[in-house]
């Protein structure tokens, strides 16, 4: 029951929960006043605090309850006891969710908004009111606090009473509970004391905590009874009698032996220290590592020499505590597991740098350690008294359980972690306890991947995890625990029978802490002494009753807490606090602060930027280090400080100094470290709250875009209208009238067109080409508009006419005698024939009228026989049809007179076989099927085919009988345009809409004049199934938004570093942005989706609110079964990237016509969030920076590399300088020229690949031979293998020719000028360039000759990221310095040779396809899919990539291990070995992607699927 057995443990609530008196006693107080609740372990605190936050969830609707705990164990189980007793949301939030991640305040608003109480550790509450996110009055009504005695000192209980609940008004009788006051505290502990005066502690946690600590005072006897004290006992054991000196451990000895001869000059960080110094000039870096190497050789504290230490002071413990024995065995493993940990062909410990890892190899090869004896015996023998005691206890704690038959569970807390391993391991192998005890241990737990020290390595003798071992302990597959502190609070444990503690507690809260582990009636608490005695318990024991009689005084209730003087804490305090969001940075989060903004720097693949802090004066004088420089003591202050921040900060934020001022040197770093962050927000490079602009730039708009487009749906459908327009439809406040055009197809009488709404004047280069069977490529064209007269009768005459025309193909999908069309046809007066067709429907006409019709015949529609038999059997009919209704319509090829052989008559009559009587008369009609073509805006596609022939080859001709035949009065022109209007009004709808988007959207702005063509591209999504869709241009306008965003962004910030450029760009760009601009200026209307399917084609009808030209629903589903295929969707639903691909086709149309500036005022039109300037005026700011005087030697080389002589030689000093550059110069680190020339870099591959001649690339195409350009491991090689010979001359001597000159020309290499101040990265340097002369040769071949890119060959290099940076920072400085010339960037790639790859790979059509996915691909293939996989094995220095092909060995290849690149190395060539041998060959992208240009022509249920874009 919740707070009637174990609310510490975390228990379940059941169903029913009584509260008791003492429980109602403190909840009705807390309600008063705040409270520290002081209640042994077990009495129920946790409920008391369920119920408070209970009745403030009903109470008060608009602040949340916070409660905290300490640990993240506690935060979870209590979080689970709330979730279970009270009905409303809880959220919880801790370390574990990273809510370092948590930038977003909106975020922190919709979860306060969503719960009604929060359970988090106190620094996620205090980081959430340090920036704002939370505010203490407005959001929080109650605050409980768990462990509340920890509210003392810097922790951050204490912090957040004194930084954020001090400072609200407090509450009176007369706040509103929606005032913004100081909320309601609650405070839960067992031990409300620190240190042994009662008063005092009483008083500083009382007056931290703003409460009065209070246990039960009227319902005593009640609480007695539900307290379940152990009885306490404690165990002498004699002191060791071994002498100080002499400890009796073999392996210990040799081990102190050993560390004891160690060498602090030998250590390899001091001789890597002592390297670094010898080479570096004199200046700041050189400074800061004489200190650093003073420091080491003072402390001795490197990784290696303090392990050491740390290990032989362990064993000496262990080896006095346990017995000589448990040193043994504990030397012996830590030196086994060391050795594992050490070996170089192994990653277990990847923080040991590979010279720590020899150097330990070799100490550690020293010390001559023996495995202990595994008897009996020797074991027992090699016990202390200590352990023995201990044993005998154990023992009799268990015998004592049995007796009352009950099952023992023991907890035995030990101080040092190392010694918890030793003793749990001696329990295992004493036989006594061996046979009683199923031991586990408690250790404490750590996820961090930092270097911490030597010891970690211990961690790993646990082989069960802590969760599994306390499962154990619940269900009793485990009965005793050996634990470190970690035990005493926060975990949830069950109640045990037995709690030993075999080092005395260190407090008095140490000791009610672990006691109240032992909660289970008559448990038992045992400690452990010398046999000097337990005088110890004596004073813990008083101070307990003097601390319960103090929570206990009602007369403390009115003591007020005096204002004491502020500590130590709160000494030379500073703050600041930001108006706008409360958010606060206070003198002691300036350090953390300062750490994150520069660890959120981009750091090329170098290690994590860091603040560097230099002492004023420094700890040691210049070379203390040196044997002879040692006399001067240190220096004891006061003290000022200085730090540096990184090199991509500008010259004015990079060093802020205080001056001799502080007693301490933290204080001193800290007032640096809180100087330097108020100037960064000063600067605009921090937020409102006080977090880097990369964490908070813009939240992702996902989510708001996707409710937008559920609205647009939801108003569509409410309006019974589809989302895009329908361009022929009018708007009530339009004139009708009708408006006269001419349509004019090549070949094809002229035809009038009649418009409610003139049409635009269309340009010659708009129209499209028709393609027609036997006629080869068509021309057409619409002349301008003409607004003419049109009487009644006229209007009438082109409604029948154009009834008459549509119905000869489509009468079948037509509605009877709806002639409500919103375009009208008439021929003009000169079309051929005219006078003898309108003689024949005249004819017709007038049968019709008077009744005169046989089957099937209508107004226009005439039996053959009958009307062959009325005009002589003419040979000008262009359509005939059998007579049933379904028939489909015909070719008249001419009339037959011969009579039909017997076998003819066979087949002829089959055909009839309805009419058996049927008598056979001539002519007959020979007929032949129409061709199946019905878009002719798809170009022909067999290319061996002479246009001007047909290029589908027609059906066999047949024979009609007239009499059971019709023909339509339509002539050959007629159905011409019948067949082709479809199309052509499928074109001008199209027109229409790009027109009703000029006239929008782009009014008023110059992409007005893009081109209809390249428009009409832009808006036409590939699920059209249109010939020409947006995909190609998305891909360009991507390109080009990129590049324009990176310009407008460098310019418009010279502050930023590359890592809030990149942000702000990625935001800017992003498709949820792009989307959220599209639908607010509702581009949705003008994106044509719906696909045109001449099959179901019908005309459009004014009056039925239906989709333009009649083309598919956007909601028709359509079934395909043949082969298998899965039932899929003929329109794609509008989506967040459909959007934002249309706007980026826009941008590209706009590059297209009109170069960047068109393009920037397309950019301008939605706006994104960018202030838009046109280039030249972005790169006159670019050049607003100050010229250096003292220029490096080596720039004149690189510009002999690059072929380009640089105007202000400036931005090559900013390309060349690395992050660690220490040097005096005032420019940036290359970061930021880095983002700049990748965008330049992508924009001009990008461009190339989109124009190549006759390619006409689709996007994935453009993708994979773009990555083969532009990714690191081909720039890498590009700066490698870029140099430039500097001739010179050596003078030599010799006997035999005297003095001479000789030649010594030397190459000097790109990557050499890069300006560094780092030994790792030097060391990179030489290691990839030794790579690169190995196998640069081959990469050259391959790139020069190979018809397959050497993907693999280039990952070989394995070179580190700023090599590669180096070659977009310097093309960066080339845009930058030619005022933004492509072409010089253009011509910088060729001098580097880049540009050859690039048009290599297209010239000769390089295949680029990555070798992994094209073996993927392959087996996809297959018939049945075959599986790859690639098995990575890493053994003595190899690594080893094994192929295996549905799990059978195909080859294995293998290398030496350097790094996790050497696994992508042998995985790569792996690859390419395995389409050798399975003779891969001929896979291409279309494998994966559907390309829309190969429609196959033919009948209509040939098309295929949407096609799809996945790239």
């Amino acid at each position: 029951m919740l707070g009637s057995e174990d609310d510490d443990a975390g228990a379940r609530t059941p169903p029913i929960v009584h509260t008791r008196a003492y429980q109602q006693e403190l909840l009705d107080e807390s309600l008063r006043r705040n409270l520290v609740i002081a209640l042994d372990t077990g009495s129920g605190k946790t409920h008391i605090s369920v119920l408070r936050m209970k009745h403030e969830a009903e109470h008060n609707s608009q602040k949340v309850s916070w409660f905290i705990a300490p640990t993240v164990a506690l935060v979870e189980q209590q979080c689970e006891v709330i979730k279970t007793s009270i009905p409303v949301s809880v959220g919880l939030v801790s370390g574990a969710s990273e809510p370092n991640q948590w930038k977003d305040p909106l975020l922190w608003r919709r979860i306060l908004a969503s719960h009604r109480i929060m359970v988090t550790t106190p620094q996620v509450l205090l980081d959430a009111l340090h920036h704002g996110y939370v505010d203490m009055g407005s959001d929080i009504g109650l605050l409980v606090l768990d462990e509340a005695h920890h509210a003392t000192g810097r922790h951050p209980y204490n912090m957040i009473m004194r930084n954020f609940y001090s400072t609200l008004p407090p509450r009176t009788n007369l706040t509103n509970p929606n005032d913004r006051v100081r909320p309601m505290v609650l405070g839960l502990t067992a031990s409300p004391i620190y240190g042994g005066n009662v008063d005092v502690a009483f008083r500083e946690l009382e007056k931290n905590l703003d409460s009065t600590i209070r246990s039960s005072r009227v319902n005593r006897d009640e609480l007695a009874q539900h307290v379940h004290r152990p009885e306490f006992k404690h165990v002498l054991y004699a002191s060791p009698t071994h002498a100080w000196d002499g400890l009796p451990s073999p392996n210990y000895q040799a081990l102190k032996a050993v560390v004891d001869a160690m060498n602090i000059n030998e250590d390899p960080y001091v001789v890597s220290l002592r390297s670094r110094l010898a080479r570096l000039q004199t200046g700041d870096d050189r400074r800061r590592l004489d200190q650093q190497l003073s420091r080491a050789v003072d402390k001795q504290d490197t990784f290696s020499h303090k392990g050491m230490r740390d290990f032989a002071r362990a064993a000496e413990d262990i080896c006095r505590e346990l017995g000589p024995w448990a040193a043994d065995w504990y030397v012996a493993k830590v030196i086994e597991r060391a050795k594992m940990a050490a070996n170089p062909y192994n990653n277990i410990m990847s923080a040991w740098q590979e010279k720590e890892k020899r150097y330990l190899l070799k100490i550690l090869a020293r010390v001559h350690a023996i495995a202990p004896s595994p008897k009996p015996e020797d074991i027992v023998n090699g016990i202390t008294p200590k352990v023995r005691a201990l044993v005998d206890s154990l023992i009799s704690e268990e015998a004592l359980f049995r007796s009352r038959d009950e099952d023992y569970s023991g907890l035995v807390f030990v101080t040092r972690r190392d010694t918890v391993l030793a003793l749990a391991e001696l329990l295992r192998c004493i036989p006594e306890t061996a046979q009683l005890f199923r031991l586990g241990c408690l250790l404490g737990s750590s996820s961090s991947f930092k270097r911490h020290s030597f010891l970690d390595i211990t961690r790993n003798l646990v082989e069960e995890n802590q969760a599994d071992t306390l499962r154990d302990f619940k269900i009793g597959d485990k009965n005793l625990i050996v634990s470190t502190s970690v035990a005493e609070e926060g975990i949830d444990i069950q109640a045990c029978g037995s709690v030993i503690r075999f080092d005395p507690p260190p407090n008095v809260v140490a000791w009610a802490q672990s006691r109240g582990r032992a909660r289970r009636k008559r448990s038992s608490f045992i400690i452990m002494f010398e046999e000097s005695g337990p005088q110890k318990v004596k004073e813990w024991e008083e101070t307990e009753q003097k601390m319960m009689a103090a929570y206990n005084d009602p007369r403390r209730d009115a003591i007020v807490a005096a204002q004491e003087v502020e500590d130590d804490v709160m000494d030379d305090y500073v703050e600041f606090q930001v108006a706008s969001t409360g958010a606060l940075l206070t003198i002691h989060s300036a350090i953390p602060h300062l750490n994150h903004f520069c660890a959120v720097i981009p750091s090329g693949g170098q290690n994590s930027h860091v603040p560097i802090y230099e002492l004023d004066p420094p700890d040691y004088a210049d070379g203390w280090h040196s044997d002879s420089n040692r006399e001067q003591p240190p220096y004891q202050g006061p003290w000022g400080a200085t730090v540096t921040l990184p090199r991509a900060l500008p010259k004015y934020l990079r060093k802020f100094t205080t001056p001799r001022i502080h007693s301490t040197k933290r204080k001193a770093e800290q007032h640096v470290a809180f100087q330097a962050y108020c100037e960064l927000y000063k600067a605009g490079l921090l937020d409102q709250h006080l977090l880097p602009l990369s964490t908070a730039i813009e939240p992702d708009k996902k989510e708001e875009v996707e409710a937008m487009l559920a609205e647009v749906a939801k108003r569509a459908s409410t309006a019974r209208v589809s989302i895009q327009i329908d361009p022929w439809a009018l708007s009530p406040e339009e004139v009708v009238a009708w408006f006269s055009h001419e349509l004019t197809v090549e070949g094809l009488p002229t035809l009038r067109l009649l418009t409610r709404r003139p049409l635009p004047t269309f340009a010659q280069g708009d129209f499209p080409t028709l393609y027609i069977p036997k006629r080869g490529e068509v021309a057409m064209s619409i002349s301008s508009t003409q607004l003419i007269p049109v009487t009644e009768e006229e209007e009438q005459r082109a409604r029948r006419y154009t009834y008459r025309l549509f119905f000869i193909l489509y009468g079948g999908r037509m509605e009877r005698d709806n002639m409500d069309f919103p375009y009208l046809f008439l021929p003009t007066s000169d079309w051929p024939d005219e006078a003898i067709w309108e003689e024949r429907r005249q004819w017709q006409e007038e049968r019709y009228s008077r009744g005169f019709v046989v089957q099937g015949e209508g107004r226009h529609i005439s039996n053959a026989a009958l009307f062959g038999e009325q005009f002589m059997y003419p040979s000008d009919l262009a359509i005939v049809r059998g007579v049933n209704k379904f028939d489909k319509p015909l070719r008249l090829l001419s009339w037959r007179y011969d009579a039909l052989s017997a076998e003819e008559e066979e087949r002829f009559r089959e055909q009839y076989d309805m009419s058996p009587d049927m008598a056979v008369t001539y002519p007959l009609m020979v007929v032949k099927s129409l061709p199946k073509r019905r878009n002719f805006m798809i170009p022909f596609t067999d290319e061996s085919t002479d246009r001007r022939q047909s290029a589908v080859q027609d059906d066999s001709p047949f024979l009609l009988h007239p009499k059971y035949a019709l023909v339509e009065l339509a002539s050959q022109n007629e159905l011409q345009y019948a067949l082709i209007l479809p199309s052509i009004l499928r074109w001008l709808a199209n027109a229409l809409t790009v027109n009703a988007l000029r006239t929008d959207l782009l009014a008023e702005t110059p992409v007005y004049n893009v081109p209809l063509p390249l428009l009409l591209t832009a808006i036409t999504a590939p699920i059209s199934q249109e010939l020409y869709h947006y995909q190609r241009l998305e891909t360009l306008g991507d390109t080009v938004l990129k590049f324009l965003s990176s310009n407008q962004l460098y310019a418009e910030f010279p502050l930023w570093h590359e890592g809030y450029l990149s942000r702000k760009k990625d935001h800017a760009v992003a498709n949820s942005n792009l989307a959220k601009e599209a639908v607010q200026k509702g581009l949705y209307r003008w994106i044509i989706r719906d696909r045109f399917v001449p099959r179901k084609w019908k005309p459009h009808y004014v009056s039925i609110k239906s989709s333009p030209n009649d083309l598919v629903e956007e909601q028709e589903v359509e079934k395909r079964e043949d082969k298998g295929k899965k039932t899929k969707k003929s329109a794609e639903e509008l989506s967040t990237k459909m959007l934002a691909d249309v706007v980026e086709s826009l941008i590209g149309a706009a590059y297209e016509h009109g170069g960047f500036d068109l393009a920037i005022e397309c950019a301008k039109r939605f706006g994104l969030g960018l202030s838009w300037k046109t280039l030249p005026e972005r790169i006159e700011e670019m050049h607003k920076v100050e010229d250096l005087e003292d220029l490096p030697e080596q720039l004149g080389l690189v510009e002999q590399m690059l072929n380009y002589q640089f105007r202000r030689r400036t931005f090559l000093v900013q390309a060349l300088t690395h992050a660690s550059y220490q040097g005096d110069s005032a420019v940036m680190s290359l970061e930021r020229l880095e983002f700049l020339g990748d965008c330049a870099l992508d924009m001009v591959v990008t461009d190339y690949l989109y124009h190549a001649r006759g390619k006409n690339y689709t996007p994935g195409y453009m993708h994979i031979k773009k990555e083969a350009a532009v990714n690191s491991h081909i720039l890498a090689y590009i700066c490698l293998n870029a140099s430039v010979a500097v001739e010179s001359i050596m003078p030599t001597w010799s006997p035999a020719t005297g003095l001479e000159t000789v030649d010594d020309t030397q190459r000097i290499h790109l990557w050499q000028c890069l300006l560094h101040s780092s030994h790792r990265l030097l060391e990179d340097q030489n290691l990839t360039f030794a790579r690169f002369q190995k196998h640069g040769p081959a990469i050259a071949r391959a790139l020069a000759e190979d018809s397959i890119y050497p993907w693999a060959a280039l990952t070989s290099l394995q070179a580190p990221k700023f090599i590669s940076d180096m070659v977009e920072s310097i093309l960066g400085a080339v845009y930058v310095d030619s005022m933004g010339s492509l072409d010089a960037v253009r011509q910088v790639m060729r001098s580097l040779g880049l540009m050859q790859i690039v048009e290599r790979v297209v010239v000769e059509d390089v295949d680029v396809l990555h070798p992994v996915s094209r073996v993927a691909i392959w087996a996809s293939q297959q018939d049945p899919q075959r599986n790859v996989e690639y098995k990575i094995e890493k053994e003595k220095g190899q690594v080893k990539c094994v192929v295996l092909v549905d799990e059978e060995k195909l080859l294995e290849v293998s290398a030496s291990y350097r790094s996790r690149v050497s696994e992508d190395e042998v995985r790569f060539t792996a690859a390419e070995r395995a389409m050798k041998k399975l003779e891969v060959r001929d896979i291409a992208v279309e494998d994966t992607v559907m390309i829309a240009e190969d429609v196959v022509e033919g009948d209509d249920d040939s098309w295929g699927g949407a096609p799809e874009y996945e790239w």
